[in-house]
């Protein structure tokens, strides 16, 4: 099933609309003014083998294409732009405490579609300079409180415009190493710690991703920092916040983000997933060289913050995509509409 029993979606088609357009503009201004994030034009592709793109788990295949008057060059349409956005830094000279935001749109094939996935990703990806001295855990949290404050600011926005629309938030975000909760949930997938500890807590940090034997979900060894060791034998400067979706009755995951790999965390963190010759990309080759300043950045999703903020059951009310022809009968018959 695409949707929970007895769905009825609280805005209509036209007034959805606009919800999207406000919740949209409303939580990019409380964003940047919070980071102290400009907006930058970001690429839609970039040149293939050029380490630039992201692996994301290292399964997906991007889509790729070749340029006729490039002399058949090709490129792959992006999957996130958490690379570009450090070189992108490092280019435009961004001083310590700023940074860039820009809206990514992205094709990723091989992802799953259903009431939360999508082929196509729409998310807000920012970055920001950081010193060598705040790449720690007490700096991680702090941003995670201010991003999460936004999220808070924009649900209260909206419920003065639509009456409709409530907040389901706590307060206060809550912070979980992944570790920890592998220990305290052995027999369940990620997938179902994560739904225990948002439907526990409203809204979860879940702190480390991408780190361990096996590791609580993937994560490329690239850009986040999951390996750096922190406090009590935890490990990790990186990590997703998850929320407790009502209409679904779910978990929710809204934002993957994380403190940068430096020179010692990428080299380790090669190693560690045995591709060591990544260390020979252009990308790799400029972090190696001391090109880059060190960052924290992330995505967050604009269709994922949308459907929650508006309680929306399906992704497809939110973003226009393609859904199966089941998907769409299904929303018919629950008074929706898949975009």
């Amino acid at each position: 099933m695409f949707f929970p029993e007895g769905y009825k979606p609280l805005l209509g088609p036209h007034e959805t609309e606009k919800a999207i357009k406000d919740a949209k503009d409303t939580f990019e201004r409380e964003l940047s003014g919070a980071l102290r994030l400009s907006r930058v034009t970001s690429p839609l592709f970039v040149p293939s083998a050029s380490g630039i793109n992201d692996d994301l788990n290292g399964i997906e295949n991007p889509v790729r294409f070749s340029v006729k008057n490039l002399d058949g060059k090709d490129m792959e349409i992006i999957q996130s732009l958490a690379k570009w956005k450090r070189m992108a830094l490092a280019d435009y000279k961004i001083a310590h405490g700023r940074g860039i935001y820009t809206d990514m749109n992205a094709l990723r094939p091989d992802d799953d579609i259903d009431a939360i996935h999508s082929i196509y990703v729409d998310q807000w990806d920012w970055e920001k300079v950081i010193t060598k001295g705040e790449r720690n855990l007490d700096y991680l949290k702090e941003t995670v409180r201010t991003i999460y404050s936004a999220i808070k600011r924009t649900s209260f926005l909206l419920s003065e415009d639509f009456p409709e629309i409530h907040d389901t938030l706590p307060e206060d975000i809550t912070f979980v190493f992944s570790e920890d909760a592998r220990d305290e949930f052995p027999t369940l997938t990620p997938q179902e710690r994560e739904r225990e500890l948002a439907k526990r807590y409203g809204a979860v940090f879940l702190i480390g991703i991408g780190y361990g034997n096996p590791p609580h979900s993937g994560r490329a060894p690239d850009y986040d920092d999951w390996s750096t060791p922190t406090v009590d034998g935890h490990h990790g400067l990186n990590g997703d916040i998850i929320v407790w979706d009502t209409v679904r009755s779910d978990s929710l995951e809204l934002s993957s983000m994380g403190i940068r790999v430096d020179r010692d965390a990428l080299l380790r963190q090669l190693d560690i997933r045995g591709c060591k010759e990544r260390a020979d990309l252009y990308w790799h080759k400029r972090l190696l060289a001391g090109d880059y300043p060190e960052t924290i950045g992330g995505g967050i999703g604009q269709s994922r913050l949308c459907m929650f903020l508006l309680h929306k059951a399906h992704v497809g009310e939110v973003q226009a995509s393609v859904w199966p022809d089941e998907a769409r009968a299904e929303a018919k018959a629950h008074g929706a509409m898949l975009l």
